[in-house]
């Protein structure tokens, strides 16, 4: 079925669908986009299953080989398939940056957005001046301290726990790289969505259906999550879209600067530092054309898609 065909039989089968999901599915660049993170998210959380190669197997006789029949993105400077290596990076960077969404824009940000514009007053003033602190500090930067800090002292920790307790292979399985990545990357995320929300809740926390909740005496949650949380919804979705993108060149970027996951389990950053020089991308450009594609589909997809969101999101647009 032609891309056109598709796009026709969405047209004529959306009738019964929400009117917002209706305008969301007449956007093609929303369609392209979703199709575009399910099938490389999909190929990356079944990477095992999709390559018969595993991310560190080396083949001393295929070295710097080209696409070919048995590895259709060529292999690296040690023989390892870069198409496996990929997908795993994908898979990494799909694990962080979904941890710290959930955990810091949504859990904490939205919470902390909630109780601010709800309470105000001292609340709302110590809440949004922890913010403004670490709004303070360029992102990527506040994200390069706390993970070039942190590593060393839990990486410590870990190996003393393997040392005095039965658990061993802490290290080895790289739970560490995950931890530090993952709450360098919650410690920024929070802000943005706090700030969002916070700013929802104090228009719509003077109005009638409000003051109506409070007077038949409804608690201070049931007014928070039952009847001011579901009228931002559209704000919560654009920005958990848009801050999905901002997560996923932020990982990029640390382990780029050797900051995020470490070898033996493949990054994307590290793909492209390995092949980030003009012989390679002159002499073996798969190397880094294959990791850097993968890249940029994830960041500029969720970016478009949240543009898509909010206008279809947008009563005021068509």
């Amino acid at each position: 079925m032609k891309l056109e065909s598709f796009f026709h039989l969405i047209k004529s089968n959306d009738r019964h669908l929400p009117r917002f999901i209706q305008r969301l599915l007449r956007k093609k660049i929303a369609m392209v986009c979703i199709l575009a993170l399910v099938v490389l998210y999909t190929c990356g959380i079944f990477a095992e299953c999709v390559s018969p190669y595993g991310y560190t197997d080396q083949d001393y006789s295929s070295i710097l080989q080209s696409p070919n029949s048995d590895h259709w993105a060529g292999t690296d400077r040690t023989g390892r398939d870069v198409l496996t290596r990929t997908l795993w990076g994908v898979q990494n960077t799909l694990i962080l940056t979904v941890v710290a969404m959930l955990t810091g824009g949504l859990v904490i940000g939205l919470t902390l957005g909630l109780v601010a514009g709800y309470m105000g007053g001292k609340t709302d003033g110590v809440i949004m001046r922890v913010g403004e602190v670490f709004a303070s500090f360029p992102d990527i930067l506040l994200v390069i301290i706390l993970a070039a800090t942190l590593r060393p002292r839990i990486l410590e920790l870990a190996r003393w726990l393997e040392d005095t307790t039965a658990l061993e292979g802490i290290v080895r399985t790289g739970v560490v790289d995950y931890f530090v990545v993952s709450f360098a990357l919650v410690a920024f995320g929070w802000v943005g969505m706090a700030r969002l929300v916070r700013g929802q809740i104090l228009a719509l926390r003077e109005t009638d259906y409000i003051q109506a909740a409070r007077a038949i005496g409804a608690s201070t949650k049931r007014i928070l999550f039952m009847h001011l949380l579901p009228n931002c919804i559209s704000v919560i979705v654009v920005t958990v879209s848009m801050g999905m993108g901002a997560l996923t060149g932020t990982e990029i970027v640390l382990s780029w600067l050797g900051l995020g996951i470490q070898p033996p389990r493949p990054s994307l950053g590290t793909m492209l530092l390995g092949a980030g020089n003009i012989g390679t991308l002159r002499d073996t450009p798969w190397e880094l054309l294959v990791p850097g594609l993968a890249a940029f589909i994830m960041v500029v997809a969720w970016n478009l898609l949240g543009d898509a969101l909010s206008d279809a999101l947008n009563p005021r647009t068509r």
